[in-house]
Order: C-alpha cells, then structure tokens, then sequence
C-alpha cells in the first residue's frame, strides 16, 4: 500500500473514518530526522496491508500540526477508530514503529 498525503480536507476520511489503524508521520523537508524516517515508513507502507500510513507536512497543515500538539518532528502518531492512541517523537527504527502499530 502506498503513503497518502494527508491534509485538513482528507483528514476526516482518510484517518478518522478509516476502518484500518492509521500511522501518520508528521514532518517537514527541511527537517534532518524526518529525511531518516521518511525511507522507513515509505518501506512499511509498502509490506503492511493492515493498516493505513500517512504524512503530514506541518508546512502546508499547521492547522493539524497545532491540533494534535506536534511540537517536534518527526512525530509519529498511530490512530485506531478514529482516536490517537500512541505516539513517538524523534527519529525511530523499524523495529520500534512496527511495535507502535501493534500496540
């Protein structure tokens, strides 16, 4: 599956709504950890069919930025039934996201 890109118009749908849990990577191209981060949640998008991978560039969506209190980047954010249940800041190995997302 591929990353969606997730604005203030697709939020509701592609997050809250989604039947499948949703990991959003909150970044930004300017931001070193976020460039390290990006690869590892592109490739987990591509293996895993159970849920739903998200990005949102807190350039272009402060609004979502400011609503969920991303303070750093890169945050990540996992979503099940339409609420946040858990979340990371900084840069993360496979390993430690995979383990978020069963959670």
């Amino acid at each position: 599956m591929s990353v969606v890109t997730i604005t203030k118009d697709n939020f509701k749908t592609e997050v809250l709504e989604s039947e499948r849990p949703v990991l959003l990577d909150f970044w930004a191209p300017w931001c070193g950890p976020c460039r390290m981060v990006s690869p590892v949640v592109d490739e987990i998008a591509a293996e895993n069919e159970g849920f739903k991978v998200g990005k949102v560039n807190v350039d272009e969506e402060e609004e979502l930025a400011r609503q969920f209190r991303v303070m750093s980047i890169p945050t990540l954010i996992v979503f099940r039934e339409g609420r946040a249940v858990t979340s990371s800041v900084g840069a993360k190995p496979k390993a430690a996201i995979l383990k978020m997302l069963e959670g």
